[in-house]
């Protein structure tokens, strides 16, 4: 816990006799970082809402710790927040910020919570975002990180916002495509995100009826992939589609292997960033609002060097470095169990 001789103490009397003791946080700020994620725009209101029912001043920081560093900083209320919990995106913006990552970068954002009387700092991100809040928290600062990803990757956490809105997107996307692959008697080869991680990956391939799987976390063979395809097609199967994690990549030259092995036409679409966009689904918009909540409570009991997260659908936190420190396992069972039902 750091900073908590940075604001004032109220001790509440109860009529039983009990003594509470309350950390007066007066101001807070939130931001966004790294890439955009689904569902960011319902965390941030939930902050800002649960802040100001608390008496609290809320203060949005433009483009994540580039604003920080540049002091693009606006006083935050009810109204601007209004209608943005359905939208895709972050109204707060989103930047990378390489200047932040040195010594001289986080003091100068330290020194800029201070001018502006900032006390609290609640922000939405990965695992590069909470390393930053983790700094920042080292200098004193109460931060409070919100895994806001679409790639599920955050490994203290079952689930991060944005990871539904975008295997729902890859999903209907990969349907559609199906269409033309069955139009086509073709093989898709479907690149999903998931630079780190296959998690859209397996989800997607699941729920598409994916005649194979190609993730970082089990080991493949295009070799035994067009054996199977082949044994697909003399009991009639027509068209194939292979979902593939971004961290394999190479989807084109998967695409013109399976083509050659098989002498089935095989075409590679990457769906790119079309999975961060669109309107977040209810999962979203539920999850980033309780944590958006439970963000601000914390701070207002004066702690800090925490992270969000979700385990076993109950709200619980970290202390951040040992929230970086976490692995996440894959699911490789729902991995093999694709497999085993893929006909």
């Amino acid at each position: 816990m750091y900073g908590i001789e940075l604001h004032e103490l109220q001790i509440i009397k109860y009529a039983d006799g009990r003594l509470e003791k309350i950390f007066m946080i007066k101001k807070i700020a939130v931001l966004t970082s790294g890439g955009d994620a689904p569902g960011m725009n319902a965390a941030v209101r939930a902050v800002v809402r649960t802040a100001l029912s608390k008496g609290m001043e809320v203060y949005g920081v433009r483009r994540g710790y580039v604003g920080l560093l540049t002091g693009d900083i606006f006083q935050m209320d009810e109204r601007s927040v209004t209608d943005i919990i359905h939208r895709g995106g972050t109204i707060l913006y989103t930047a990378r910020c390489p200047e932040f990552r040195t010594e001289e970068g986080v003091a100068k954002a330290r020194a800029k919570c201070e001018e502006l009387g900032i006390e609290g700092l609640v922000v939405i991100g990965g695992d590069g975002s909470f390393r930053g809040a983790a700094d920042l928290s080292a200098k004193g600062m109460l931060c409070i990180g919100i895994p806001g990803t679409i790639d599920n990757d955050i490994s203290c956490t079952d689930y991060t916002i944005g990871f539904d809105t975008a295997m729902n997107t890859a999903m209907e996307l990969v349907d559609k495509l199906r269409d033309t692959s069955q139009s086509h008697d073709r093989i898709s080869v479907v690149e999903v995100m998931g630079r780190g991680a296959g998690h859209i990956a397996v989800n997607t391939g699941v729920a598409c009826g994916a005649t194979d799987i190609i993730t970082q976390e089990v080991p493949y063979d295009l070799d035994t992939i067009a054996k199977v395809m082949l044994e697909k097609q003399s009991k009639g199967k027509k068209n194939f589609v292979v979902v593939v994690a971004e961290g394999i990549g190479h989807s084109q030259e998967i695409a013109a292997i399976l083509q050659e092995k098989t002498g089935i036409e095989a075409r590679a679409t990457i769906l790119g960033h079309v999975q961060r966009g669109g309107n977040p689904t209810l999962r979203d918009r539920v999850e980033a609002t309780r944590m958006g909540n439970y963000a601000v409570e914390l701070l207002e009991q004066g702690v800090g060097n925490r992270v969000v997260a979700l385990k076993d659908n109950k709200l619980v936190d970290y202390d951040i470095q040992e929230a970086l420190s976490m692995k996440k396992p894959y699911d490789e069972k729902l991995h093999r169990m694709a497999e085993t039902i893929a006909f």
